[in-house]
């Protein structure tokens, strides 16, 4: 049942109808008030889902604010994929998940799509047998579909952000190395201007130098009106580059803060750093093998 307001109606007394008060007791003017923090772009709460009877997402929250890069580590198997798979709609879930405060509840992946949101999976998904320029146009089809004047727009940003996609833009994307292919498949999501980039271990398979070439793009879209979300099991390379951070373990969001935070954070240090056990001692040699050895 609804309550009902009851109004009372009281004499209302001003600083200046009371002696007692001096200046430094008088309030604050309204426009000396603190700004309130902007809502979040991506406010997930309670997200759940499953394979069949396995859970491999358990109630899973999380925010990403507007022009922020979030991280989520953890293990193989903790369900980090699964928590990009369901926010994209690609697997159904359960939980509220909100962009710029509009439910997606009952938006399918066109829509979310639509909305601004990109993925770019594990394994690229790229289309083989087009050029690199092909498979680049056809990223900014949610813009021509959105009725834009110009879809391909961002086509020269892109080729500056990875000029090597400049250089083999009449070449087939199945040619392409693995570090290519991952620029390309990043610049394919960019081209469609997306508000929410989420990216699925983007350094898997990758050289250090490659990894450490893509995550430096990912870092420059903060001026670009561009959130990324940073799913990766390399949590060195994750918390460098993100200004926020989650573990996630079996399915359940079980540690968050400021990146910083987390690379110094005991429990992550340990498990996924491996800088919190000192290198175990030497055993010497028995005196058999020393003998042998002679």
């Amino acid at each position: 049942m609804n309550a009902i307001p009851v109004r009372v109606d009281r004499p209302v007394v001003t600083p200046m109808d009371r002696p007692d008060v001096g200046p430094a007791e008088q309030p604050a003017r309204a426009s000396q008030a603190p700004a309130l923090p902007a809502p979040p772009l991506l406010d997930v709460a309670g997200l759940s889902a499953s394979y069949g009877k396995v859970d491999a997402l358990l109630g899973a929250s999380l925010q990403v604010r507007a022009g922020s890069i979030v991280t989520v580590i953890g293990p193989n198997g903790a369900g980090k994929s699964t928590l990009l798979n369901a926010l994209m709609g690609v697997l159904k879930a359960r939980g509220d998940i909100r962009l710029d405060g509009e439910s997606l509840t009952r938006r399918d992946v066109v829509g979310r799509v639509m909305r601004g949101m990109a993925l770019v999976p594990e394994k690229r998904e790229l289309f083989a047998d087009m050029t690199v320029a092909d498979n680049l146009r056809l990223g900014g089809f949610r813009r021509y579909r959105a009725g834009e004047a110009q879809p391909l727009d961002q086509l020269d940003w892109v080729y500056h952000l990875f000029p090597r996609l400049k250089e083999r833009a009449r070449q087939l994307a199945g040619t392409l190395s693995g570090g290519e292919r991952q620029m390309l498949a990043v610049g394919r999501a960019l081209m469609g201007k997306p508000r929410l980039l989420m990216l699925d271990e983007p350094s898997l398979g990758l050289a250090p130098r490659i990894v450490q070439e893509v995550l430096d793009v990912v870092a420059s879209l903060r001026g670009h009106d561009v959130s990324t979300l940073l799913v990766e099991q390399n949590a060195r390379a994750a918390l460098r580059v993100a200004d926020y951070g989650y573990v996630l373990e079996n399915g359940c969001m079980v540690l968050q803060g400021a990146a910083s935070d987390l690379e110094s954070h005991p429990k992550v240090v340990d498990a996924y750093l491996g800088l919190a056990r000192p290198a175990p001692a030497p055993v010497p040699p028995s005196p058999s093998v020393l003998e042998a050895a002679r």
